[in-house]
């Protein structure tokens, strides 16, 4: 089964958790882009729905979506989104398209988080990934010494700006073993805005497409 499938099998299984009337979070990335697809073909309707990048609101406006803002809504009941790994305990690498920042903070607004993988993005334990690192760009050089001096190695993701106006490391072979140590100590780096470990607030429930179905963590 092609990835594409997959992702539209996943998306599909997705929309069983999303009743009519709920605002809705809403990632970003390919597999959200099918989820988005899959919304709008099954006629399911929304009262709104808060997305995480300019490129998701694009597309739910486009399927007639109202998206609004987090701060008018409170907590939110369900965020839908997808990963770039995940492992066993449902802790997760995000930020592979950049909106690193806004999902964790959708993902920390909502009561459930519902992460949508293909089996490609299971893993045993995170980090062949690069660990996106939204950074302010007076910082980026700063950052880099920091994370070189955690065992990383960072390189600036070139031409991209995320929709907060930051740029990006990606950082190759960080020691992943406890994710939730290595997230703290990121964060406390000056000038580093997120970065796109969710161990601390990792997903609630895992939809994982394989070739022989969704299986569910």
């Amino acid at each position: 089964m092609s990835q594409k499938r997959l992702k539209i099998e996943v998306a599909q299984a997705a929309l069983r958790h999303v009743e009519e009337g709920m605002v809705l979070g809403v990632g970003t990335g390919s597999t959200v882009e099918a989820f988005i697809d899959q919304l709008a073909a099954s006629g399911k309707r929304l009262n709104g729905a808060v997305s995480s990048s300019e490129e998701t609101t694009r597309r739910l406006k486009a399927i007639g979506v109202n998206v609004v803002d987090l701060n008018h809504t409170g907590d939110l009941e369900l965020y839908i989104d997808g990963a770039d790994e995940v492992d066993p305990h449902k802790r997760l690498i995000k930020g592979g398209g950049g909106a690193l920042t806004r999902e964790k903070i959708i993902a920390g607004a909502s009561r459930r988080f519902l992460c949508i993988v293909d089996g490609s993005k299971s893993v045993p334990v995170l980090g062949e990934f690069p660990l996106p690192v939204e950074v302010v760009p007076m910082a980026r050089a700063l950052v880099g010494r920091k994370l070189t001096a955690l065992g990383g190695q960072p390189a600036l993701r070139d031409g991209f700006t995320t929709d907060n106006g930051n740029l990006i490391l990606d950082v190759h072979n960080l020691d992943l073993v406890d994710p939730r140590e290595m997230e703290d100590r990121i964060n406390r780096i000056p000038g580093v805005v997120c970065n796109g470990l969710f161990a601390h607030r990792a997903a609630d429930r895992v939809l994982i497409a394989t070739e022989s179905g969704v299986e569910e963590r």
